[in-house]
């Protein structure tokens, strides 16, 4: 995982990209449809039509990082809207470039009591 700066957010973009598109055309897409600053450090996420294959732009303050993540098996959880975007912390980052359920997920066990 890239180690981010404290006061960054995590952008996914709703609907689908075209995962064709590289550096130019994400931080266009950042731009036009997200309306931000693909410059501006934080990180956005791109889902591509099948769901299987995720795209991670970032200003890392030197230059734009372009990472690629494609399951195996299965499908990235993407939110139902079709337009804009939403915002994610980074566990739930973490739990989407996994293959996990990012918006509900399930503790295994409840804390007890320690006395």
């Amino acid at each position: 995982m890239i180690s981010l700066p404290s006061n960054t957010n995590i952008w996914i973009a709703a609907g689908v990209t075209d995962m064709r598109r590289g550096f130019t055309g994400l931080s266009a897409a950042t731009q036009t449809v997200l309306e931000q600053n693909p410059y501006s450090g934080h990180v956005f996420v791109f889902r591509g039509k099948r769901g299987d294959l995720v795209k991670v732009l970032w200003w890392d303050g030197d230059g734009l990082c372009l990472f690629a993540k494609r399951l195996e098996r299965g499908r990235f959880v993407w939110p139902q809207a079709e337009k804009g975007v939403v915002s994610l912390s980074r566990a739930q980052l973490s739990m989407l470039l996994e293959g996990i359920d990012w918006r509900r997920p399930i503790r295994t066990a409840s804390p007890s009591l320690a006395v």
